[in-house]
């Protein structure tokens, strides 16, 4: 490619990425703009797509597929990444919904995770269009990512239904466009309880739901050391063996009422899927013959809730991996990695997608005030897409 061609895509893609940064697509809130902003570039280039919706259709997934010209059944490439972002905190030194340029980094939410690599993506499909392409290139751009996953698994199933079962994903979050093979499970709950409040000097007239909340903890942290001891051996990850972690206790209303509600934020790391059906196992039946029994005597209507907010299955290590293979051929990098993060990869995967995570930009810049991402990242991540399309293209 001519210098002057990869000149116009630079900026092209600083153009996508500095528009991608001005919606505020904050987990949770309406992303539809931002998703037919991405349509509308692909479609003009001859792609077709088909959306996904929560039930509300106020937040949507997009998959948009340029065809091979000449097939000859190259496994076809899936190019991921999710379009939310974190709520912004006080502290930014720039408006965090406007691209800003300083020196060799731009600043803006989710400049680095992970709209710099949707932008590169976008700004590098007309050359896509323009190949002789021998496999279909598809575009995968999901909602609420940041959220245990929500939006991810939606499209899933409409990739399953449509019998999409094969290929080569590449989730571009920000690994430095370093090779990442694995990584833990992320599963988020909040548990409920719903106890009879009364007057403090009357204690066992009423059901403390804080209290039962607080024997609830306490159990999780007793399991947290059982996890501890069903360390895998040889285990890839640090730590090595499945955590589990209290985000937070809400409940009460004042010192001498007997609070009636109360409910409990947590998660698990599974360095494996058994662990988790372990935990939440052990957790249902010390509720069921422990806890509710006990509530219950005093006041039959108590009630315990588990709400699952998000089961984001771990991303495994495959010894052969044609994606790893795949990305290794372009960067001249064999090494392989594990993070700690969680990612959509594992949902990719677990349908038969061989996966790899490759992305420009750095994992300790995302989520932080004054996000940001180094241009040259924006180049190499460029330069990688040139390389796919010459591993695509007769």
């Amino acid at each position: 490619m001519s210098t002057e061609n990869n000149k116009s895509i630079y900026e092209n893609s600083l153009k996508i990425l500095s528009d991608l940064i001005s919606f505020q697509t904050i987990s949770g809130e309406d992303n539809n703009s931002l998703i037919n902003y991405c349509d509308e570039i692909l479609s003009k280039l001859g792609a077709t797509s088909f959306k996904t919706f929560d039930d509300d259709k106020k937040r949507v997934n997009l998959f948009a597929t340029l065809k091979a010209k000449n097939s000859n059944g190259k496994a076809p490439i899936i190019l991921s990444g999710h379009t939310d972002v974190v709520p912004v905190s006080k502290g930014w030194s720039t408006d965090p919904f406007k691209a800003t340029v300083k020196g060799d980094k731009l600043y803006g939410r989710g400049s680095c995770d992970m709209k710099g690599f949707i932008a590169c993506v976008l700004a590098y499909a007309p050359i896509f269009s323009k190949s002789n392409l021998n496999r279909d290139i598809h575009f995968s751009f999901t909602f609420d990512e940041e959220t245990a996953c929500i939006g991810a698994p939606i499209l899933i199933k409409e990739l399953k239904k449509r019998g999409f079962n094969k290929g080569i994903c590449i989730v571009g979050e920000p690994t430095n466009m370093k090779i990442i093979d694995a990584h833990k499970g992320a599963y988020e709950y909040t548990t409920f309880f719903e106890g009879l409040a009364g007057h403090s000097s009357q204690p066992h007239k009423g059901v403390s739901a804080v209290e039962y909340a607080a024997k609830y903890v306490n159990k999780l942290i007793e399991l947290r050391q059982k996890l501890k001891d069903r360390v895998p051996m040889n285990s890839i990850f640090s730590p090595p063996y499945s955590t589990l972690s209290i985000g937070g206790i809400f409940g009460g209303i004042a010192h001498n009422v007997i609070a009636d509600k109360c409910h409990v934020k947590w998660e698990t790391r599974p360095v494996v899927k058994e662990d988790a059906i372990f935990l939440n196992s052990e957790m249902d039946k010390y509720v069921n013959d422990i806890l509710l029994p006990e509530m219950r005597k005093v006041f039959p209507n108590s009630k315990i809730v588990k709400e699952t907010i998000g089961e984001i299955i771990g991303f495994d290590r495959k010894e052969k991996s044609e994606a790893c293979e795949f990305v290794s051929s372009i960067t001249g990098d064999n090494s392989r990695e594990v993070v700690s993060f969680g990612t959509e990869a594992g949902l990719f995967q677990e349908i038969g997608i061989s996966t790899a995570v490759c992305g420009p930009g750095s994992i300790e810049q995302a989520h932080k005030i004054d996000e940001f991402i180094k241009l040259d990242e924006i180049l190499k991540c460029l330069k990688f897409l040139d390389g796919v399309k010459d591993k695509s293209s007769n």
